[in-house]
Parts: structure tokens; sequence; C-alpha cells
């Protein structure tokens, strides 16, 4: 009989157990249950809030604008494919770290320094290893430097992007001033354009006119006569060779955009290339003799 009451004892207790673990679950889903209609109804609320401010259209986190040579380009996500929206950079201008010469300059160039050679212009060497200081050199670096020195500058890009040493081939501008431009109607440099860099190519020409003509910088009397830097009694006196020298064969020729380039036999041009004395070009029968004038060694002669 004790074992028969101990026997319904444990079956009640059981029970018992089962019982307070369902009440237990029961109201554990009931929190659980109105914790979630809580979160649902927060959540919606914030839903609403979003659409009353939110802006119309796609939102992406990854459009990018590259501002390059005055034109902006947008990169979309795919979730934005098709959609241009251009975003202004602070980036366009670059301030200028030094001044090299009067054609080149250093710059601050996407977060690193790159050197800078100006399109379509040419100044008188400074710093060139092989040459001599030509005639307004140091005036032309000098106003240059004047020009860009401690300034924000703007570039614009041509075709090219760089020349074969690395420099970055642009139009400078300061403000609304083009650097270049200002440089040739001056008389501080001459037009040497290299295809297919030639956008500006017909007004730097229309410059160079009146500059001649004003007799400016480079057309001035001083440099006439292909001097070096100083035009003065110091400058090596050099003997032009004519035509009849048999020994000189060096050709010494002034280029359509007024550059002196010497040819020496061998070179690409030296065939093709006639020298006319009555327009100041002549022989030379040493390359020294013809660097000491003022000319410099073609670019193609190897």
């Amino acid at each position: 009989m004790y074992i028969s009451m101990l026997k319904i004892s444990w079956y009640w207790w059981v029970i018992g157990v089962l019982l307070i673990l369902l009440f237990l679950k029961g109201n554990s889903n009931t929190n659980s249950s109105r914790f979630i209609t809580q979160l649902t109804d927060t959540t919606n609320n914030k839903l609403d809030e979003y659409k009353d401010t939110a802006p119309a259209g796609p939102v992406t986190s990854t459009l990018v604008a590259d501002i390059k040579n005055n034109e902006v380009s947008t990169n979309t996500s795919p979730a934005t494919e098709g959609i241009s929206v251009p975003i202004v950079s602070a980036s366009t201008l670059h301030e200028v770290v030094r001044v090299i010469d009067g054609d080149t300059i250093e710059v601050m160039y996407e977060r690193v320094k790159r050197k800078v050679r100006y399109i379509g212009i040419d100044t008188p060497e400074t710093v060139h290893p092989n040459k001599p200081v030509e005639c307004m050199g140091k005036e032309a670096s000098t106003y240059n430097s004047s020009l860009v020195t401690g300034k924000q500058v703007r570039l614009e890009r041509d075709i090219s992007d760089t020349d074969k040493y690395g420099r970055l081939l642009r139009y400078v501008y300061v403000d609304e001033m083009m650097v270049n431009e200002v440089l040739v109607r001056e008389g501080y440099a001459n037009v040497m354009t290299y295809p297919p860099n030639v956008k500006y190519n017909e007004r730097f020409l229309a410059l160079e006119q009146e500059a001649r003509a004003g007799k400016k910088g480079l057309w001035s009397d001083v440099c006439r006569e292909g001097t070096t830097a100083v035009a003065s009694s110091k400058s090596p006196e050099v003997t032009h060779a004519s035509k009849s020298d048999a020994s000189c064969h060096i050709k010494g020729n002034i280029s359509s955009s007024q550059e002196k380039i010497f040819h020496v036999p061998g070179c690409q041009s030296y065939e093709k290339t006639v020298i006319s004395e009555d327009a100041g070009e002549r022989w030379f029968c040493t390359e020294e003799e013809a660097i000491n004038a003022g000319w410099r060694k073609a670019l193609n002669c190897g």
C-alpha cells in the first residue's frame, strides 16, 4: 500500500513539473511576442520618418567623381548604372612646389610631386646639362616664377598625358590666365608644337607674331644674333662657316617656330634640310661651335 502511494505521488509530481514548464514556456512566448510586436512598431515608425525626409531616387555609397581636364566623369555601383551624378571636387587646383625653368614647374598632383611641362611653347634653356644658358633664359625663368610661385594652378590636358621624361603635359592656368599664353605674348617663349597636342597652336602663333613685331624678349635686338643669356662682351665669339667651307658639314637650321636646331651627317633630317643663309641659317664646323651660337642638336640624330 505504501509503495502504491509513492508511485501515485511520483506520478503527480512529474505532472506538476510538466505543468510548470508549460506555464513558463507560455509566458516566455507571450513576452517574445510582445517584444517582436514592439520592435516591428519601432521599425515601421523609423521607416515612415525616413520616407518623409529622404531625397527621391536611388542611393548609393560608391559614387566617385574624377575631375580631370575640367571634365567630370562619374562611376557608379551596379545599382545606379546609367545614372550620372557629378560631384565637384576640391582637387582641381594644384599647389606649385617650385619653378624649374621658364616652361617647367613642379606641383602637388594627387598627393605626390609631379613635374609639369607647358604645352605648345619653349623657353630658352637655363638648366639643360648639354646646352649653354641661352639668351633670355634666366629672364624667362624669373618671369614664369613671378606668375606661378605660391599659387594654386589649374591644369588642362590636351591629347598626350606625359612626355618621354614622364612630365605631365599641360596648359597651366592661374585663375583665368593661361601661363603658356602669357609667356609667348611677352616674348619669353617661342611656339613649339608637337602633334597631336595642338589645341591652342593658332592662338600661340598669333601672339608670337605680336611679340616679334614689338621686339619683346627673345625678339629684341639683344637676342637677335643668338647670343647666350647675358649678351655681354664676355660671350665667346663665334666665327660662322659658309657653305663653301668644305670641312664644315653641320647644318644650322631655323624651324618654322624659330627654334635653332643643328643637324649633323647621319641625322634623319640631315639630307632634306636646306640651309638659307639669307634667313639667318648657317653652317658649322663643330657641334661645340653650333651650341655656343645658340643652336641645339636635332632630337632625331640618335
